[in-house]
């Protein structure tokens, strides 16, 4: 063997020059061979070309980033992980068409201190989302297509838009912590108070509005110099803990003469215990909006990296209210990334009395609409990819102050789209209700649901496909 390695091995032909070797011929300039896509791509986990522009990012600002829409986290997961598993012989299908099945929803119903809680006709309502981070065209809009539909919209941090209160039938007045634009004649004009606490797009920290949205009538409205960053306070100042609140929601009532249900609205963190203390505070409505929220601005890093999803905290929160014996007097509304009337109907049977939307209805507006490219191509971006909320140049209209730019947001088409969007969710939730057998939506329950992956079981407590058992760690441990 040690004679061999002494014995060249000549080729039968010339011996091929290196140039050749290397791939030279025909060769891609700058480009050499190995794995083609670490060239365009990068080839580390860790230090992704996203990773490395974030970090030259803050090299360059000194601070964190601010932007609008939503989560971009790809590890959240998402209802097309669940399957609904409709009657087939074990339970009988309703009908399609000679069958009813019943949609109304009524928020506020169970408690004995509400003379008139909030009946509607569908069991999705529109988000609070503020003049201010949205156009008073904008906001006229959602409640005139909210209205058609039979549904009520709220009005989110600064105040009652008078647009938006001759729009909305129904109309839910927030009450936050910086209290902006805060009205007695306001909550008496409500048909439902909103105390918030969190939001999902950026839980444990307050509102964000910056200057170029903070326009003149803005400003009135909140009492604050025009044209300057707003950050709204994220503690209450009357009150620390369940006792303070449970005097507060009493002052309210005084105020409301007892007649409208009190929501308490908060980013989904740990609902299994923020939402027991809301519910024996005396919340008529509890809403628990999940990481997915969107937002008008928020640091990316609150965006990306705090709360849990909206579909691992509704089991948490429906059980404490059943833990504390509140489940028939208070109920439970959900919100963050629900795009679709099989996402509300996912979220009906995982126990939610309703379900909140925000940025599918600003979709449904026109947001990201394939209109005025010039517009999205000077915010560095395109129609379908728009995430540039906070900077209130929105190039069609709705997420702004600009005059010009609002008036790109036709009202009377804007309302319609959005009622014929809210029908045509209400139409899918029924088509599901009753393949599983349902004569309300409101009948929908966990065991018509089943897992696709074992992140989804874990996350919901929902059977898993084809072995019918929840996946959790003491299956595994047995098995």
């Amino acid at each position: 063997m040690a004679d061999d390695l002494d014995k060249i091995y000549e080729y039968p032909f010339p011996n091929p020059s290196e140039e050749e070797v290397a791939f030279n011929d025909g060769a891609i300039r700058q480009r050499p061979a190995g794995l083609p896509s670490s060239y365009d791509e990068g080839g580390s986990t860790r230090w992704t070309p996203d990773a490395i522009a974030e970090v030259q990012a803050l090299a360059q600002l000194g601070r964190y980033q601010v932007r609008g829409y939503n989560c971009f986290n790809k590890q959240m997961p998402t209802f097309d992980d669940l399957a609904f598993v409709p009657a087939t012989m074990t339970r009988l299908p309703l009908e399609g068409y000679r069958e009813n099945c019943e949609l109304e929803t009524i928020l506020g119903g169970g408690s004995p201190y509400v003379e008139h809680p909030l009946k509607l006709k569908i069991p999705i309502y529109i988000a609070s989302m503020s003049f201010g981070a949205l156009s008073a065209s904008a906001k006229a809009s959602l409640g005139y297509g909210a209205s058609k539909a039979g549904t009520m919209t709220c009005t989110g941090e600064g105040g009652m838009l008078e647009e938006e209160r001759t729009a909305s039938q129904l109309l839910v007045y927030q009450i936050s912590p910086a209290r902006y634009g805060l009205d007695l004649d306001h909550i008496r004009r409500a048909d439902g108070l909103e105390i918030v606490v969190g939001q999902g797009a950026k839980p444990g920290t307050g509102g964000l509005l910056l200057g170029m949205k903070v326009s003149d009538r803005v400003s009135k409205m909140r009492n604050l110099p025009p044209g300057v960053d707003q950050r709204s306070t994220i503690r209450h100042p009357d009150f620390l803990g369940a006792d303070d609140l449970a005097v507060k929601i009493e002052e309210l009532r005084i105020a409301t003469n007892y007649k409208i249900p009190i929501f308490v609205k908060m980013g989904a963190t740990r609902p299994r215990y923020d939402v027991a203390i809301a519910a024996k505070a005396g919340a008529d409505v509890v809403v628990v909006d999940g990481a997915e929220g969107g937002t008008g601005a928020s640091p990316e890093l609150l965006l990306n990296h705090t709360g849990i999803p909206c579909m691992s905290s509704i089991r948490a929160a429906r059980e404490a209210l059943e833990d504390c014996g509140m489940s028939d007097r208070v109920s439970l509304v959900v919100s963050g990334g629900i795009r679709s009337g099989v996402d509300v109907a996912k979220c009906l049977a995982l126990g939610a009395d309703a379900v909140m939307i925000g940025n599918a209805a600003m979709i449904a507006l026109g947001c990201n609409s394939p209109r005025y490219g010039e517009d999205y191509a000077k915010l560095g971006t395109s129609p379908g990819a728009c995430h540039h909320c906070h900077t209130g140049l929105c190039p069609v209209g709705i997420a702004t102050q600009e005059a010009e730019l609002e008036k790109r947001v036709n009202v009377a088409a804007s309302a319609e789209r959005v009622a014929r969007y809210l029908t045509a969710m209400a139409m899918e939730i029924t088509m599901l209700a009753k393949a599983c057998g349902k004569s309300s939506v409101h009948n929908l329950e966990v065991e018509d649901l089943r897992a696709l992956s074992f992140e989804a079981s874990a996350f919901t407590g929902v059977k898993m496909a084809g072995i019918d058992r929840p996946f959790g760690w003491e299956n595994t441990a047995k098995a």
